[in-house]
């Protein structure tokens, strides 16, 4: 049985995670679709810069989101003085480092699913009268919904595994930022606490198993469909 604070640290997790998901889905589809069908000057750049979360550590991201986010930094200080908006030490905040960790998993993979889609199924529709937008939405999009589900899928376990940038961003506030792996990271540090962290680690695996194996059953069952 879970104790309250146990099951407080899960059900934040979980709203962190589809709030992550939610806040990543459109751009992540717009800038997919930027990177893998347009050509630009400073291409290689947005990608470079899109995948710096994958190679540095997460404890820099949350302080450069510190810096930039905090109530005076540029960034914050506008969100605080012009909306009333303070990211920092928020479960919003929370969210905020969970897509940027997140994001880059969310583009590639749906930029992988636009780049092997039949471009001449696009020219056919074209040519039928249909308007780029409307090509989007009934061809393109339908032959992508894999990669966007699966895309989906990867953000959303990233956010219930996302730590470094948490803490650093948003601190470790019982009730507000402790999600599950700040939650471990503090029964870890508890005396005694052993046993709760291993209640703590098991539903970690739990969600994430469950998770994946989520995503490649729809995965399947879309790409059957398609197919028929």
């Amino acid at each position: 049985m879970l104790t309250a604070a146990e099951t407080e640290a899960l059900a934040l997790s979980l709203r962190v995670a589809v709030w992550c998901v939610a806040a990543t889905l459109l751009p992540g589809i717009g800038v997919a679709w930027l990177l893998a069908r347009r050509d630009f000057y400073g291409k290689a750049l947005l990608n470079g810069a899109l995948h710096l979360p994958l190679v540095l550590p997460p404890v820099a991201i949350g302080y450069l989101m510190l810096v930039a986010l905090g109530r005076n930094g540029p960034f914050g200080a506008w969100l605080n003085d012009a909306f009333g908006v303070s990211l920092a030490f928020t479960w919003q905040g929370a969210v905020a480092a969970s897509a940027v960790m997140a994001f880059p998993l969310m583009v590639r993979s749906i930029r992988l699913s636009l780049e092997a889609v039949d471009r001449r199924l696009e020219a056919a529709a074209a040519t039928l009268g249909s308007g780029p937008p409307r090509v989007f939405l009934t061809v393109t999009l339908p032959l992508i919904a894999p990669g966007i589900l699966t895309g989906a899928i990867l953000a959303f376990a990233r956010s219930l595994g996302e730590f470094g940038a948490t803490i650093t961003f948003v601190s470790n506030i019982a009730g507000e930022t402790r999600t599950l792996p700040l939650a471990l990271y503090t029964m870890a540090q508890t005396p005694d606490g052993e046993a709760a962290a291993m209640r703590l680690v098991a539903i970690s695996v739990a969600l994430a198993m469950a998770a994946l194996l989520g995503s490649e059953v729809a995965a399947r069952r879309v790409r059957r469909r398609l197919e028929g």
